[in-house]
């Protein structure tokens, strides 16, 4: 699995007017809905209530959110670049600006993981990060992001 199968084109954006957790959530949703056909409603709700869980911020910026939906057949992504970092309760107590959602069908199993983990894996990486920054245009953030290397497992 690379990202390039569980990202599209439309799934990449750029956000400036983000100033909350709760918005960044609706934001990712919205690219969601447009680009897979998700149900934004329930896609705010599934990510809201993972969150309940526990903060999906994985340190250094970054912040992984996640939900299994309804009407999904395979995992999915979206990318928000934040111009403006937001607080999301990270491990780290850092604000994040860089967020990648995954979407899984509610029957997902190791599929899921297989592809957190890719993701988790690719954006632990500083360097990658920071390239990511220094371009937002949501056209080279895809061409960034899809032409990674498979990360393999440490």
């Amino acid at each position: 699995m690379n990202v390039i199968d569980l990202l599209n084109p439309a799934a990449v954006r750029v956000i400036s007017g983000a100033s909350s957790k709760k918005r960044l959530m609706h934001d990712l949703a919205e690219t969601a809905a447009s680009a897979y056909g998700v149900d934004n409603h329930q896609t705010v709700e599934a990510l809201m209530e993972r969150e309940s869980l526990g903060p999906t911020g994985v340190g250094h910026g970054v912040a992984l959110p996640h939900a299994r939906l309804r009407g999904l057949e395979r995992v999915v992504g979206s990318f928000i670049l934040l111009e403006r970092p937001i607080d999301f309760e990270a491990v780290d107590r850092q604000p994040v600006d860089i967020v990648f959602g995954l979407f899984a069908p509610e029957d997902a199993g190791v599929e899921h993981l297989k592809a957190l983990a890719l993701v988790s894996r690719t954006l632990r990486d500083a360097g990658f990060c920071n390239k990511l920054r220094a371009n937002p245009d949501p056209g080279k953030l895809f061409t960034i992001l899809t032409e990674v290397a498979p990360v393999q497992a440490a």
